[in-house]
């Protein structure tokens, strides 16, 4: 185990320093780094069945950061638009790919609205990093464009495991009901925002009570603990603990924002290893031989399935003030997939769903094209696609 984490530390920063030469995102080095290492069977066992929590980990330190760094100001500004964003890209894409996979897999229209909403998750682990920069940056920031996929992203994965976890059910012929599962969807986004507004506010009150007993540092792993606890109280009550993080996250920014900026600086350094141990466990996890059953067919279908989240995320900011650019870039940034995907995609084949091994071939598919080419993409437009916002300019200058 020791030296399974050994060898990920050293190989995960190889890699992201090789292709960061190569002018690449350093994650897309990190990942493959954990493809080459596990297919030269470096690895033991151990760090493996460890790898689901450890990514969880990592996943809790990218949703704190999201909502320590959230814009109130431009997250107000975006309303309704933000909301649209965090369903109806998602749900294009799910019935997109359910609609043409049929005619493209052996697979039928449950199965393919299996692997529809499988794809329609993006990836907060790639995207949340991604808009934390440009926040930094300055570009995008005078439109909200960054606080708008933030705020989306979390959410779009909840909707899109909800639909997933009814077609399951369904399949495996268990009475669901439409209206009875939009009402648990609702309840659980509605139970996550109110667990982690409750719970930021309680945590402010603990470090306002032990401001001189506790240090940052001390502060910072409370923070994380709770949201350990709360994604384990989700398994008990169903509620979005992965938003209810972020929630709680921006509640303790907007309660007070010079000890969410300390968080948030600590959260930044910590990344450092949880993107190694998030990227670095992905690729070791993916099964290529797996990807390669389904071949061109199974990218042509990951492919229509982005056009169909592209015109979702058109029709979301539909009459808003961004122009064609910026709407561009925001489709851009909506089509990392990584994490849900390396979670739920082998569930269909493990319930003994007939297409499952399709299922799954085109899910590792997606990661392998989307989350390299989606990083990608976002650092190398975003200066060419998004205004620098004028009071960055002149801070930097």
């Amino acid at each position: 185990m020791l030296l399974d984490i050994a060898l990920m530390i050293i190989f995960g920063l190889l890699g992201k320093h090789l292709a960061l030469a190569l002018r690449l995102p350093g994650l897309v080095g990190i990942m493959v780094a954990g493809i080459l290492v596990n297919r030269a069977n470096l690895l033991g066992p151990t760090l493996l069945l460890l790898s689901k929590d450890l990514r969880l980990i990592a996943l809790i330190v990218i949703l704190l950061r999201a909502g320590l760094e959230l814009d109130k100001k431009m997250l107000k500004k975006a309303g309704w638009r933000a909301i649209l964003m965090s369903f109806l890209p998602c749900l294009l894409e799910g019935l997109t790919v359910t609609f043409i996979a049929p005619y493209l897999l052996p697979l039928g229209s449950l199965e393919a609205g299996l692997l529809g909403f499988i794809l329609a998750a993006v990836s907060p682990a790639v995207v949340v990093p991604s808009m934390i920069r440009l926040q930094k940056e300055g570009l995008g920031t005078n439109k909200g464009i960054p606080t708008i996929i933030l705020a989306g992203s979390s959410v779009d994965d909840v909707f899109a495991i909800t639909i997933f976890s009814l077609l399951l059910n369904t399949y495996q012929g268990q009475q669901v009901s439409i209206g009875l599962t939009f009402l648990s969807l609702l309840q659980n986004l509605v139970l996550g925002l109110l667990i982690g507004i409750g719970t930021g506010l309680v945590l402010n009150k603990i470090f306002s009570y032990g401001q001189k007993k506790l240090c940052s540092s001390e502060k910072l792993l409370v923070v994380v603990a709770v949201s350990l606890v709360l994604t384990a109280l989700a398994k008990v009550i169903s509620f979005a603990s992965l938003l209810s993080i972020m929630v709680m996250g921006f509640v303790i920014q907007i309660t007070n924002i010079q000890r969410a900026k300390v968080l948030a600086s600590k959260l930044e350094q910590v990344w450092v290893f949880a993107s190694l141990v998030l990227f670095f466990l992905v690729g070791a996890e993916l099964p290529l031989k797996t990807a390669l059953n389904t071949g061109l067919v199974g990218v042509l279908v990951v492919a229509i399935g982005l056009l169909g989240r592209s015109v979702g995320v058109f029709l979301a900011l539909l009459g808003s003030k961004l122009s064609f650019s910026e709407k561009l870039f925001c489709t851009i940034a909506y089509m990392p997939k990584a994490t849900v995907q390396a979670a739920i995609g082998a569930l269909p084949l493990a319930a003994g769903v007939l297409g499952g091994k399709i299922i799954l071939s085109v899910a590792v598919v997606s990661i392998l094209l989307t989350a390299p080419l989606g990083l990608i993409l976002i650092e190398k437009t975003a200066p060419l696609l998004l205004e620098k916002d004028k009071g960055m300019e002149l801070e930097t200058s």
